[in-house]
């Protein structure tokens, strides 16, 4: 396997052996640059320019800074394949046993990218909260499990406060000052079903998942391990508010006379 394989497989971080890109009779040292020739680096983006999902290639030669023992950093431009938009992305790569060897065994340990507006994932969502995720998508591949939280949060905190401005629920006290999350999330959901029936009893647990992230209760290691599940329940929120919106519009083109538009929504959903 060409080195340009693996990196292929970003935002992934795959390990294998493959075929030796480093040579010399003297091994490079820290800080050392070098240019290798390992393919090109083929990555799925869809381009803004185009509109549509695109395979954006690196050139035939890539830039590589030794960082460390057994650790190098690999710049990448790539460019889409039917247009002149450009993106970057860089990988850190370390080796299990020797760079210098026929078939060194290499690993992804990181990968990041530096979209710039011209770009967005293949898989990326879509809707209001799109570059939240991305975001929380991105901090979590970067090892930062309290940065991911924190999207997620926000995400939860917005869906909640944009509905509840559409049901009348207030988000200040008498006196102005801001209402508990937890009391805003029982109102909103009383009125409108916003937590999926599957956990409806568990909505501020949910938040409190994240908080306790955020708020230095869990290290990093746990952290990560909760994204998963918890942007899935995230989603779930907002899925469910889509769902709101939709039965709202399609009900108000029938003139049908419903008012708790919210109840119609969950129909259907099983606990």
């Amino acid at each position: 396997m060409l080195l340009s394989e693996l990196l292929s497989k970003a935002p992934a971080r795959p390990e294998s052996r493959v075929e030796r890109f480093l040579f010399g009779d003297r091994r490079l040292g820290w800080g050392r640059t070098t240019t290798i020739r390992v393919g090109q680096v083929a990555l799925n983006f869809r381009c803004r320019t185009c509109d549509v999902t695109r395979t954006f290639l690196s050139g035939a030669k890539l830039s590589c800074l030794v960082v460390g023992d057994g650790l190098l950093s690999i710049d990448v431009t790539l460019k889409c394949s039917s247009c002149a938009s450009t993106v970057e992305a860089w990988f850190l790569v370390a080796a299990e046993d020797d760079f210098y060897s026929s078939a060194p065994l290499v690993r992804v340990e990181r990968y990041t990218e530096n979209l710039r507006d011209r770009a967005d994932r293949a898989d990326s969502d879509s809707g209001p909260f799109a570059e939240l995720l991305t975001r929380a998508q991105q901090a979590y591949e970067l090892g930062l499990g309290a940065g991911s939280m924190i999207y997620l949060r926000k995400i939860f905190e917005l869906v909640t406060h944009q509905v509840a401005v559409l049901a009348d629920v207030p988000l200040q006290t008498s006196r102005g000052k801001r209402r508990p999350f937890k009391d805003v999330l029982q109102e909103v959901n009383e009125k409108r079903n916003i937590i999926p029936l599957r956990f409806s009893g568990s909505g501020y647990k949910l938040f409190g998942e994240l908080s306790d992230v955020i708020h230095g209760h869990s290290d990093e290691d746990i952290a990560l391990a909760k994204y998963a599940p918890c942007r899935q329940l995230v989603l779930g929120v907002v899925d469910q508010v889509a769902k709101d919106n939709e039965y709202a519009n399609a009900i108000e083109e029938l003139g049908w006379a419903v008012d708790d538009i919210g109840q119609i929504a969950s129909e259907g959903v099983a606990p």
